[in-house]
């Protein structure tokens, strides 16, 4: 294999690792969300939601996944799918999706305060229960969540308009809930502006350092004018532009307040509606949550010139880093891109090289069987049988496998034929 050839597998392996999803059913081209449930005391009735694991999960590993929540999940949970089958790997973790189904009392529980009339007319619907809804996803939900699916601690909250209210709600009000939140085109404007003035105090006085926000704003600046621009919506006075001057004026709010550590931003799609904001909300907001976890220093690896000891620090700093902003150890890259740097290295008779990335493999993922037999293909080239056997052993003691157990058999002939004790 030719420099440029490892070079281009090399850039492959770091941009699309993560990117295939398994259609173990066959007859559907796309399946996603199974179907779970859990009684709410909170809420007095039973609650469903849709989990996705990711396309990658194990049941016979114990790794576990930072987790999404998805409000309106039976909407968008396909959709969040979809961003992380292509940009998870390089651009993010993989991740767990919770889709948590709102298609009923969805008014009741996303918005944040009680009104007595809408667009002047008089309004009796059930609404202004998201502290109740708040009090469910904390005590009930991401318990329920955590006890059964392999998820960490880490979360990232999104909601699309009532939705998006209650993501910012949270955040003013419960921020240690989450630490992404992601409001798409949401509903400011709800209760005369409500919501931001209990937001101006929470801003200045919370510390939100580790936590991120963005905020996404459609192009339907004013309701019956198309001529009202962003250059002067805030200009505007009428009701047909309170929903965007909200929204605006909470971003501006955050901006003023950039001492509590909040990272942010804020976009506007002017060539979106409400409906369709979502989507390229949703890839833009993942992207920017996880702009730290993107991959670094790939064009170091493509270069066969770069020292071990570049590339060892290279690893341990990612490793630091992960840690530092999930809270808990997390492997710097997939296994399958170390074993696949250290063959690379071992075709190069880079010999150091590959022990390196295969020793790293061993220490980022030491309860998988496939790290050990890659170490032993390394001493079995090097004809130091005997590591190779005893890493082999190691792998068959992990994965229990008949093609394992035979390879210690195939290892201790060949001992025996050089004539090496294998004791």
């Amino acid at each position: 294999m030719s420099r440029i050839q490892i070079v281009l597998v090399i850039t492959f392996l770091f941009q699309q690792v993560a990117i295939s999803q398994t259609n173990q059913e066959g007859q559907f081209l796309q399946k996603v969300g199974v179907l779970d449930s859990l009684y709410s005391k909170s809420l007095n009735e039973h609650r469903e939601i849709y989990v996705q694991l990711p396309a990658n999960y194990d049941p016979n590993t114990n790794q576990k996944y930072p987790v999404v929540y998805v409000l309106d999940g039976e909407i968008f949970l396909p959709t969040v799918n979809n961003v992380l089958s292509f940009y998870s790997g390089g651009f993010m973790p993989e991740m767990v999706i919770v889709g948590i189904s709102n298609s009923n009392n969805r008014m009741r529980d996303l918005t944040t305060s009680k009104v007595t009339e809408m667009y002047g007319m008089p309004f009796e619907q059930e609404h202004g229960e998201a502290a109740n809804f708040s009090e469910f996803i904390e005590t009930e939900l991401i318990p329920f969540v955590e006890n059964k699916y392999p998820v960490t601690s880490f979360r990232t909250l999104i909601g699309h308009s009532y939705g998006g209210l209650f993501t910012i709600y949270t955040l003013i009000n419960q921020p240690h809930l989450f630490s992404n939140y992601l409001a798409i085109d949401p509903s400011l404007d709800w209760d005369k502006q409500k919501l931001l003035s209990e937001a101006k105090g929470a801003l200045k006085r919370q510390n939100y350092e580790g936590k991120s926000l963005f905020i996404s704003l459609g192009g339907q600046l004013h309701l019956q004018n198309t001529d009202v621009t962003i250059e002067h919506v805030m200009q505007d006075t009428s009701a047909f532009t309170l929903f965007a001057r909200s929204n605006m004026a909470f971003s501006n709010m955050v901006e003023q307040n950039k001492n509590n550590g909040l990272s942010f931003r804020w976009k506007f799609y002017p060539n979106d509606l409400h409906g369709t904001i979502p989507f390229p909300s949703i890839m833009d907001g993942l992207i920017f949550d996880f702009e730290w976890y993107q991959m670094e220093n790939i064009n170091k690896f493509n270069n066969p010139e770069t020292s071990r000891e570049v590339l060892f620090t290279i690893i341990n700093n990612r490793a630091n880093k992960l840690k530092r902003y999930f809270g808990y150890d997390v492997p710097p890259y997939p296994q399958d891109i170390f074993n696949v740097l250290g063959y690379m290295s071992l075709d190069m008779e880079q010999l150091e090289k590959s022990k390196m990335f295969f020793e790293l493999a061993i220490k980022f993922y030491p309860n998988s069987a496939n790290v050990y037999d890659s170490m032993a293909d390394y001493y079995e080239r090097n004809r130091d049988y005997k590591n190779a056997l005893n890493f082999v052993i190691k792998a068959f003691e992990i994965s229990g496998e008949e093609n394992h157990k035979q390879r210690i058999k195939d290892l201790k002939e060949k001992i025996t034929e050089v004539g090496i004790d294998p004791n």
